[in-house]
Parts: C-alpha cells; sequence; structure tokens
C-alpha cells in the first residue's frame, strides 16, 4: 500500500498536467482566504464574537462561507446563496415536470442548464440574504448603523463577493481537480484548525490529558465511521439479457447496482439546521421588538429552544425526516426500473417493471434508515459531548467533519482517477 501511495505521489508531481491543476487549486483557494480576510468596516469584534458563539444558524452559516462570516469579510456570504439556490431549485423538481425531466433525462446538457438556472437564482438571493443580515448585525450592535447610500454599499459589495467565490469554485471545477464549492467549504473549515491547537496550546492542562486522549480517540473512531458509512453502498445483482444481432451475441453479462447507504450527504442536515434555527434567529430578532406582547412571545420560543434536550430530539428527528425526504427527491425507483427494462437488463429472481420498482424502493427505504439515523447522531453529537464533558463544542462539528471526509475522499478518487489514465 505504501509503495502504491509513494508511486501516485510521484506520479502526480512529475505529470506536468495533473500537477498544473493541483497548483491553480491551490492559487484558487489562497485568493480565496486574502478575500476572507478583508472586512467590512465599523465592525465591533467583540460583539461579532459573543454573537456567533451562541448563534448556531450562523455557525453554520460559518462554514458554508469558508469561515468569510467569522470576521464579517467582504465574502462573509460565501457559497451559501448558491447553495441555497441548489437547494430550491432540486425541490421545484417536484413542482414543476420540465425541471425534473431537464435534471433527470437530458443527460450532461440538461444538467448544466440546472446549475445555470441555480447560478441566476443565486444573485438574488445574495442580494436579499446580504440585506437581511446587515440589518440583524446593525441592530445587535455589531455594525454601525447603516442608512442611504452606505447600506447600499454595502449590500452590493457583499452579495458582489458571494458571486465571485461563486466564479473561483466554477473555475476551480473546469481548471482545477475536484468540485470547487466543496473544496472552498473545506479550506474555511481546515483553516480553523490553526487557531483551534493554538487555543488548546494556552488553555492546555496536564490533569486535563485523560480527556485529551479520549477526544483524540473518539474524533479517529467518528472519521472512520464517517469514512465507512460515506463509502457504504448495498449492490443489487443485475443481469442483462442474452440477445443475438446478425452474427454477434450480445448481452449475457451480470453486474451489480450500488445502492449508497448515505444517498442524502450532508443535505439533510442543512435542512433541519435551516428550519430549526431560521425561526430561533427571527425570534431573537423580535426580542426586541417595542411591542411588548411580541417581545414576550418571542422571547418565550427562545428560550424554549434554547432547551438543550428540546433542541437535540427536534434536530435530530428533523435530520431523519429530511434523509428520507431528500432521498425520495433525488433516488427514483421507477425511473431506474424503466431504465433497466429499456436496456434488457433485470434483478434475478424479481419481475421486470412494477415488481422491480416495488423491490428497490423496499431496499432502499431499509438502508436509508441506517443513513438516516447515522447522520441525525452526527449532528447531535456535539450536544451529547457538552453534556457529558461539559466542554462547549462546536455546534456544527459533525456537519463540518462529514464535510471534510466527503471531500477528501473525493479528491483523492478524482487524482487517483488521473493518475491511473496516465498511466495507460
Amino acid at each position: 500500500m505504501w509503495d502504491s501511495f509513494v508511486r501516485k505521489v510521484r506520479l502526480v508531481i512529475e505529470d506536468e498536467t495533473l500537477r498544473s491543476r493541483i497548483l491553480f487549486v491551490l492559487g484558487a483557494l489562497v485568493i480565496f482566504r486574502l478575500l476572507a480576510a478583508i472586512p467590512i468596516p465599523g465592525i465591533n469584534a467583540e460583539q461579532l464574537a459573543a454573537f456567533l458563539s451562541n448563534n448556531q444558524f450562523l455557525g453554520l452559516l460559518n462554514v458554508f462561507s469558508g469561515g468569510g462570516f467569522s470576521n464579517l469579510s467582504i465574502v462573509m456570504l460565501g457559497v451559501s446563496p448558491y447553495i441555497t439556490a441548489s437547494i430550491v431549485m432540486q425541490l421545484m423538481t417536484i413542482l414543476v415536470p420540465q425541471l425534473k425531466e431537464m435534471y433527470q433525462e437530458e443527460g450532461d446538457s440538461g444538467r448544466a442548464r440546472f446549475s445555470q438556472y441555480s447560478r441566476y437564482l443565486a444573485v438574488p438571493l445574495a442580494f436579499v440574504q446580504a440585506f437581511g443580515f446587515l440589518l440583524l448585525l446593525s441592530q445587535q450592535g455589531i455594525v454601525s448603523t447603516l442608512t442611504g447610500f452606505a447600506l447600499v454599499t454595502n449590500v452590493i459589495i457583499i452579495a458582489a463577493g458571494s458571486m465571485l467565490v461563486m466564479w473561483i469554485g466554477e473555475l476551480i471545477t473546469e481548471f482545477g481537480v475536484g468540485n470547487g464549492v466543496s473544496l472552498i467549504i473545506f479550506a474555511g473549515i481546515v483553516s480553523r484548525i490553526p487557531k483551534a491547537i493554538s487555543q488548546l496550546a494556552f488553555s492546555f492542562d496536564a490533569s486535563q490529558i485523560p480527556a485529551y486522549l479520549g477526544f483524540i480517540v473518539a474524533g479517529a473512531a467518528i472519521i472512520a465511521g464517517v469514512v465507512f458509512i460515506t463509502e457504504a453502498e448495498r449492490p443489487i445483482p443485475v443481469t442483462y439479457a442474452r440477445r443475438v444481432r446478425g452474427m454477434k451475441v450480445m448481452g449475457g453479462i451480470s453486474t451489480y447496482l450500488p445502492l449508497r447507504v448515505n444517498q442524502a450527504g450532508v443535505i439533510p442536515i442543512v435542512f433541519a439546521l435551516s428550519i430549526l434555527l431560521f425561526p430561533q434567529m427571527i425570534a431573537t430578532f423580535l426580542s426586541h421588538s417595542s411591542i411588548v406582547p411580541l417581545a414576550n412571545a418571542a422571547s418565550t420560543v427562545v428560550a424554549w429552544l434554547a432547551n438543550q434536550v428540546v433542541y437535540g430530539a427536534l434536530y435530530f428527528l428533523l435530520v431523519v425526516v429530511f434523509t428520507y425526504f431528500y432521498t425520495a427527491i433525488t433516488f427514483e425507483p421507477h425511473q431506474i426500473a424503466k431504465n433497466l427494462q429499456k436496456n434488457g437488463a433485470f434483478i434475478p429472481g424479481v419481475r421486470p417493471g412494477p415488481t422491480t420498482t416495488e423491490y428497490l424502493g423496499n431496499i432502499i427505504t431499509r438502508i436509508t434508515l441506517v443513513g438516516a439515523l447515522f447522520l441525525g447522531t452526527l449532528a447531535v453529537l456535539p450536544l451529547i459531548l457538552k453534556g457529558a464533558t461539559g466542554i462547549t463544542a462546536i455546534s456544527v462539528g459533525g456537519t463540518a467533519l462529514l464535510i471534510v471526509v466527503s471531500v477528501v475522499l473525493d479528491l483523492v478518487k478524482k487524482i487517483d482517477a488521473q493518475t491511473s489514465i496516465r498511466e495507460y
């Protein structure tokens, strides 16, 4: 294994094209991190740190902005408008049959048009998010009061920064290696590691060494579990019927259809956090209202959602529900059964058509349960650790870990595929 790894690394270094692609990715990420260090004017840093530590929704936004929200940089929204637009477009496939046909049946050209529509939708979303967050942060005393021209200017700057980051991500996808948007999020998460290590070094306590070792062991076990579930799949045997065309015999081969345990990826956690924490943010905003009954009602909602047991139970339940929901959107047993029948393929022991649809639906329902329970546990794991040890964990630690592992696995596969092509 070590010899194979060394050989792959040597191929990466020696191959000029692949080396250029990797250097392009590194250069684009450096530019992104430089942009993330340029703050908008008039920020109260202490108020911002306190507000982010107590708001999990903005903590999640900081992950998807690549860390740009933590210091309110000009790219503070990061790729979050594009991610929101992509989720909205995925949901619209249920309501608009034309979009569903474009995404699933028109091949690469249809998916390219679908992505283009997502980019168009991301533009107005970036302006709306920039305006909303500036008003919220201004009310919290984090940003100096903005009126008139200053407000419009900052909104345009923040929205333009988001579009710039989206463009950098597209360039990475086209001229680099891997998915550009995922790599930008990955870079933002990884950029926080040196700060976390330095804080741990300054607050090091020798009496806490067993706790530190316990966290290292638990972290290694969690990473192994994430890799296992991310890569796990249920193979469905598929046989192609033998056909005779002229003097040639075609088909008669057996293969398998891989059904992933975690079909939905990190999307259910994003959905659940948005549904659960967006009302909390609105309630926090309304708790400062001059209307007393409205302020009291909003304060009650904030206090209720601040209960860790209630919050954790709702969070886990929503992740499980949204895992099934998103899997139902992206995986269609009827379409797969139709494609198998069209290509002369069948599952041994299962009749083509509706019976195959029912068979695939039952299997995906069972394996999705495993993925849903895993995602739910991963989502509430920071809350469990905080309750068990009293140590404050990162509220979106599970989400960040899942993103990092998924991006690394995808990047390794892409590089391995490129080196394998050049070997042959």
